[in-house]
């Protein structure tokens, strides 16, 4: 039955919950497998009946399909079932009949209770029976005779012996070897029917069954298209955090191979390998903090608004410890080159490392309203070095009037390690659309992200609304695993956050970054590669 259905055995509960808002049924069958088990065997466990058990077990799903908007993080799916399911458990118990006092003649009711007490009896013993004789017929012969006399011949020992024309001993050998075998007997058919208890795809199907004439809860489907989207944009958020990594990296490996060709002594390259490790290890600290941050605050719902605020510090802290390592490694790196200009001349005397060598930058020809198309720098930086400065600019420090690339860039459109502009993509982003490894602006993408509407991976902070598979913090509307605002995963908070407008663009937002990235690191490097790497 369930074949042609969409597989969604690998994905986390958070992101079936989601779909299943949007009325995917599939991923709410998906639930059900997952933990059909475990509701079950809670049920069973408590009330010692199978069928009783199952029974439980289906409502509690049916009333979790009703009820699934009710439910506020989605990461939490498991136990809130499991307080479902021991909800129902107690009140079914309620609702076993009572033993009711009545006004009947007490004659009567001492032979109604008589012939429930035989009827339940004749029960019991008929059960009993059958568990003793399937555990003692695979018992073998020689055990099974004295076990069986032993217990009807008052237990004595010389009795059985007598009987069976053994000695003590032997008798006394076997009633021990067959109390052992009982034992193990009596485990095995437990154990056996325990897992032929197990509810299979059956439960499944009854469960399924049930829900088919049964709408997906009522603030889902006001949401509508929106709220389908959203397991899906869960995805995408975590596809961001491994984007910026991937493209960072890249990008990082380009300006990796760019430094160490714009070096000319020991000093500059271990200052340049020095700077990356650097930048890589604040980067790896910070999504280490947030994810850790994100776990705590999930497993411990009491102390969301205190790891909340760590989480807006540690984004903080982040932003000035980049910008402060942006600044002192250019500078670091024009003093070390001066300081190397003079103990390791030797070291500059190809002409591409002249101050004003032509193979340093790329100036176009062609200028607009007097600044020039192109500029590029290629060299390592220098206290002579002005930012390079043109309609298309990319350097340490450039600035565009249309796009500009570099270390800190700033330009209507901007890539860098700190950028700056309308349209931005760096490590820090501060823009009107901003994207990056922390993103600033009006609309603001990223692992982190901080803006009137903010979507992120690992933390959002909205001024209106916040998206994240982390922690979002808003004044209005925020959605996430742990989530701050007036509404939180709801109808309004979807709305509010435009999640179907998003689920619009952010393929154009993630092939944006890429492009930006990665294209001009390496364009950047290959020409540094050909300009400056010949005195090498």
């Amino acid at each position: 039955m369930f074949s042609q259905r969409m597989s969604f055995d690998n994905e986390q509960d958070a992101y079936l919950v989601m779909l299943s808002l949007g009325g995917n049924r599939d991923a709410f069958c998906q639930i059900v497998k997952r933990y059909q088990t475990l509701l079950c065997t809670i049920a069973y466990s408590a009330l010692g009946d199978i069928k009783h058990s199952e029974d439980v077990a289906q409502e509690t799903f049916v009333d979790a399909w009703k009820k699934l908007d009710t439910l506020h993080n989605p990461e939490k799916l498991k136990s809130w079932l499991c307080g479902i399911v021991r909800f129902k458990i107690s009140r079914f118990r309620r609702q076993q009949p009572a033993k009711e006092h009545t006004t009947e003649d007490p004659e009567h009711l001492q032979e109604l209770a008589a012939d429930n007490s035989e009827l339940e009896t004749q029960a019991i013993s008929e059960q009993h029976q059958a568990l003793m004789w399937q555990a003692l017929n695979n018992m073998d012969e020689i055990y099974r005779e004295p076990l069986i006399l032993f217990y009807r011949k008052q237990q004595s020992v010389e009795t059985v012996a007598a009987e069976l024309d053994l000695t003590t001993d032997t008798v006394k050998q076997r009633l021990s070897r067959g109390r052992n075998l009982l034992k193990q007997a009596m485990s095995s058919v437990v154990e056996d029917a325990l897992k032929h208890s197990k509810p299979g795809v059956a439960f499944t199907v009854s469960v399924m069954t049930l829900i088919s004439g049964i709408s997906p809860p009522a603030k889902a489907a006001v949401v509508g298209a929106g709220t389908a989207k959203l397991g899906s944009l869960f995805k995408v958020a975590t596809l961001f955090t491994f984007l910026a990594v991937f493209s960072g990296f890249i990008s990082s490996f380009f300006g990796l191979r760019a430094g160490l060709d714009q070096s000319r002594t020991q000093n500059e390259r271990k200052l340049v390998i020095q700077s990356v490790i650097l930048f890589f290890f604040f980067a790896f600290v910070f999504v280490a903090g947030m994810f850790g941050l994100k776990y705590i605050a999930v497993e411990n719902p009491a102390y969301t608004n205190p790891i909340t605020m760590a989480t807006q510090l540690l984004v903080l802290s982040f932003i000035a410890i980049y910008i402060w390592l942006v600044g002192y490694m250019f500078q670091a790196m024009r003093t070390l080159r001066a300081h190397e200009r003079i103990f390791q001349p030797e070291a500059f005397r190809h002409e591409s490392d002249a101050p004003d060598s032509v193979r340093r930058e790329y100036k176009s020809h062609l200028h607009l309203f007097g600044v020039p198309l192109i500029h590029f720098q290629f060299g390592m930086p220098e206290h002579s070095d002005q930012a390079a400065f043109g309609w298309i600019a990319g350097g340490s420090h450039a600035r565009g009037l249309l796009f500009a690339w570099g270390g800190v860039a700033i330009a209507p459109i901007s890539v860098g390690i700190i950028a700056v502009g309308g349209i931005t993509v760096g490590a820090i982003g501060a823009g009107v659309i901003s994207t990056g490894t922390v993103a600033i602006g009006l609309l603001a993408f990223g692992a982190s992200a901080i803006g009137y509407k903010a979507y992120a991976s690992l933390s959002a902070t909205g001024w209106e609304s916040a998206f994240s598979n982390g922690v979002s913090l808003a004044k209005d509307a925020a959605i996430g695993p742990v989530a701050t605002a007036v509404h939180t995963n709801s109808e309004q908070a979807v709305r509010l956050t435009n999640l179907s407008d998003f689920g619009l663009v952010y393929h154009w937002v993630l092939a944006a970054i890429a492009l930006l990235v990665i294209v001009p690191a390496i364009w950047h490097a290959t020409q540094v590669r050909a300009r400056m790497h010949s005195n090498r």
